[in-house]
């Protein structure tokens, strides 16, 4: 049964609007203050919570930003009930999460269609990550298997042919064995890193304070590390003569780290996606305390229908090309800069090239 719970200091509208949504069919409890109505948010996990905004102990704003910075509580639908229709005001709630307005007085009948339209989206929005959290798996089990698979057959492969055969082989053919083993060594690596660094980065969405700690990194010359990756990305494809960079120096507020990874992943799809001897610009610009990042190819670009399923572990048409990787880069890089403050923007158009637009706070 769906329950609600209802926050609101006044108790004959308490009550009533309790007994209205009981009647209606719904599981509803009520609690005098903010104070009381957090604590049972985070006891019982209602299906939704109306909450007036004016209340003793914990106003309706602190309710609602508590409970959207924890983790269990987060993505509870959330109504207002208020008698204050200042636009500001109405904008502070929806930036704090806030999913509706009731404007005291109210109907029963107004009310109830808030509460059925937020239900409605909400297990809309329960269906769509449903759909995407099937997809991830699928992806997943199809596309790491592989691989992993692939660089760690090549590694045994030719380290078995060096143990057993090492006094028959000439010295070049040692030397190529040995090539190919580092670069298979160097994809398997790269696989696992990233796919570490996303798992991560998935447990420190849900934790604040790690979140926190993350988004005080710094990088003094962010030119310096954007060359820097996105030469290593080029060098990986074997296409350093397609690289062209026109970067500025700023300090920008990324880690180092952080900034080199969302620069390399960008620019190595750049290149897998795009045909040898054909160039990949990476420009950069500062403007009003922003630092843009452009990165651009002219490879086969992606149809609308793909743009609008870009996701964590997705490539497109990879039977068909062949190529590597968990098709987890492009979402790295967006999660990252979103957790710095920052924004990834991607422009494409099938058989006409790819631009992806960094933008991170200086």
């Amino acid at each position: 049964m769906t329950t609600i719970l209802v926050i609101e200091d006044q108790l004959d509208l308490r009550e009533d609007v309790v007994e209205h949504l009981m009647l209606e069919g719904f599981d509803a409890f009520g609690a005098e203050n903010g104070r009381i109505g957090v604590q049972l948010a985070q006891k019982y996990m209602p299906s939704l919570i109306i909450s007036d905004i004016m209340m003793p102990e914990l106003d309706g704003y602190g309710v609602l930003n508590e409970l959207r910075s924890d983790a269990t509580t987060a993505s509870i639908p959330f109504i207002f009930l208020t008698a204050r229709v200042n636009r500001n005001d109405l904008r502070k709630g929806m930036e704090l999460g806030a999913d509706d307005y009731v404007t005291k007085p109210f109907s029963h009948t107004e009310l109830l269609a808030s509460v059925n339209t937020v239900l409605v989206k909400q297990e809309a929005l329960r269906a769509r990550y449903g759909k995407q959290a099937d997809d991830l798996r699928q992806n997943l089990l199809q596309s790491l298997p592989h691989e992993l698979r692939t660089p760690l057959t090549g590694i045994l492969g030719y380290g078995e042919m060096l143990a057993d055969d090492c006094e028959r082989l000439r010295p070049d053919q040692i030397r190529r064995m040995a090539e190919d083993i580092v670069k298979s060594g160097n994809r398997l690596y790269h696989v696992i890193e990233n796919f570490l660094l996303y798992a991560q980065i998935e447990i420190m969405k849900t934790d604040p304070v790690r979140a926190d700690k993350m988004r005080t990194g710094r990088t003094e010359n962010a030119g310096y590390s954007i060359i820097r990756a996105a030469e290593k990305a080029a060098s990986r494809m074997e296409r350093l003569e397609d690289l062209r960079l026109s970067v500025q120096n700023a300090e920008v507020g990324v880690s180092e780290d952080s900034l080199e990874k969302i620069v390399e992943e960008i620019v190595d799809n750049a290149f897998k996606f795009s045909n040898s001897g054909t160039p990949v610009e990476v420009r950069t610009a500062i403007n009003k305390g922003i630092y843009f990042i452009s990165i651009c190819d002219q490879g086969r670009g992606f149809t609308a229908d793909q743009l609008r399923n870009v996701g964590s572990y997705m490539q497109f048409e990879r039977k068909l090309y062949e190529q590597q990787g968990l098709g987890l880069g492009l979402m790295l890089s967006k999660t990252l800069s979103e957790l710095h403050g920052g924004r990834l923007t991607l422009l494409s158009e099938a058989g006409a090239g790819t631009q992806v637009d960094i933008e991170l706070p200086i």
